[in-house]
């Protein structure tokens, strides 16, 4: 797939993932186009970066490359994508290839060493980070990330080496076409309900992937992390253990907090102790991230001193604890948090780093589904704030549902809330200017970030 099709097309080739693979066919020599509904920041720098991009579905609009040459042309579209969309059917109604993001990259990894990174939350902080420790080291590897590194400001690093840094994403089981080497599952909290059906086919799913680990390789779990006994016997990796606040194979010792709201600690890498790191970013879920990160660095022959440089030197991800605006009076913080576990840990880790100032979230919900599935234990985590701002749902790839919207959340926290549109929120931010905002989602308020600076400000 990687060397036979000059010509790659893209439906959705603004996601995260879609455009870390555009970057990287592109990088290989192929002609590279695509689709998407919006003209987002990622999409004008892939534009800046010679690939070819319309926003209408439009089957007219397709690269005439693409149309005259169905034998060579190699079709992959994100899972977001409707099967009503006009391109995509035209696309399976005539003799291409087309294929899912998912099964584009398992094929790019099928002759590298992968280090695979899954989880319900924490994938995307912990597989930068480890394609950092490792890009800096000479040790290096190629990545596709489900973020931008702040370090690099890009989801695609490349290498010459066999190493692969993969975020493994279990959305629509797409982290089965992986077969890593070595992989890291932070996390496995029930989410995507409307794929899975139950947590417990999220939790055998998540058994299927390190069932799928080469043999001789090495699962790095997360301790308190409970595989279904049952299946245990299908997973022939090594199984070790990472942990923030308790002994395992891989943990951090004497863990203080700086006045940068950094972190410093020892860490402890099976018989290696590594003294004095310190972190680059704030809050203490970057601790536990770097713990799982480092460990995968380490057993990939990273060494000592290069995991206590490249710690420090991490930047972090954009949307993650993303600091925007930073003065003695007011601080706004961007976060891509859209779980409720995720939420509990964001905000937990906000008040630890600024424990004296008055924390006001605002939170897009993103989905019907898990708006519906989970509107108490959103409601559970939002409550952890001082005040909180509930924005309307965002849809993303779904259509309402009857009845589901914010305020099922809004009518159940147990903080001082507002239910406004984004025009109120900002008008409200500007009128009460609080000190410290986090805004909170996976849909699109980020794009509010500049409107609530300036008001702010």
């Amino acid at each position: 797939m990687n060397s036979n099709y000059p010509y790659i097309y893209f439906i959705g080739i603004g996601g995260i993932g879609m455009s870390a693979l555009a970057r990287y066919y592109k990088q290989i020599g192929a002609q590279v186009s695509g689709y998407d509904l919006t003209e987002s920041d990622l999409c004008k720098q892939l534009k800046a970066e010679g690939i070819s991009i319309h926003y209408h579905d439009d089957v007219n609009a397709i690269p005439q490359a693409v149309l005259d040459h169905p034998d060579q042309s190699l079709i992959i579209y994100t899972p977001a994508i409707p099967d009503t969309h006009s391109e995509l059917q035209y696309f399976l109604n005539h003799p291409y290839r087309v294929v899912k993001r998912a099964k584009a990259l398992g094929v790019v990894a099928e002759d590298k060493r992968v280090l695979a990174v899954a989880g319900t939350h924490g994938k995307t902080t912990t597989s930068t980070l480890l394609a950092h420790l490792l890009t800096q080291s000479s040790v290096g590897c190629t990545a596709f990330l489900g973020g931008i590194s702040k370090n690099y400001d890009t989801n695609l690093l490349v290498s010459t080496n066999a190493l692969l840094v993969a975020e493994a994403d279990e959305f629509d089981r797409s982290f089965l076409q992986l077969h890593p080497h070595i992989a890291i599952i932070t996390s496995m909290d029930a989410d995507h309900l409307d794929i899975y059906g139950s947590v417990e086919a999220v939790k055998d799913s998540f058994c299927d992937f390190a069932s799928q680990i080469h043999p001789g390789g090495t699962l790095i779990l997360k301790k308190g992390i409970d595989l279904p006994k049952n299946r245990l016997k299908d997973i022939s990796a090594l199984i070790l253990s990472y942990a923030l606040n308790e002994q395992a194979d891989f943990y951090p010792s004497n863990i203080e907090i700086l006045p940068t709201g950094c972190y410093r600690f020892d860490l402890h890498l099976c018989d290696t102790l590594i003294k004095d790191c310190e972190m680059g970013v704030p809050g203490w879920v970057n601790v536990e991230n770097a713990v799982a990160a480092s460990a995968c660095a380490f057993l990939s022959g990273c060494d000592p001193d290069a995991i206590r440089n490249g710690l420090k030197s991490f930047r972090g991800v954009k949307r993650r604890f993303d600091i925007q605006l930073m003065s003695p009076e007011h601080i706004v913080i961007d976060d891509y948090a859209h779980h409720p576990k995720e939420l509990s840990a964001s905000i937990s880790a906000m008040k630890a780093v600024y424990p004296t100032k008055k924390l006001t979230g605002i939170f897009q919900p993103h989905l019907y589904s898990r708006t519906q599935d989970f509107h108490r234990d959103f409601a559970a985590s939002l409550s952890l704030l001082d005040e909180c701002i509930l924005l309307p749902i965002y849809p993303a790839r779904e259509l309402p549902i009857p009845g589901v919207s914010s305020k099922m959340i809004y009518d159940l926290l147990q903080c001082p809330k507002h239910l406004l549109s984004k025009t109120e929120c900002v008008e409200w931010i500007e009128k009460n200017k609080p000190e410290l905002v986090a805004c909170f989602g996976a849909g699109d308020i980020e794009l509010m970030l500049p409107s609530i600076v300036d008001a702010i400000q």
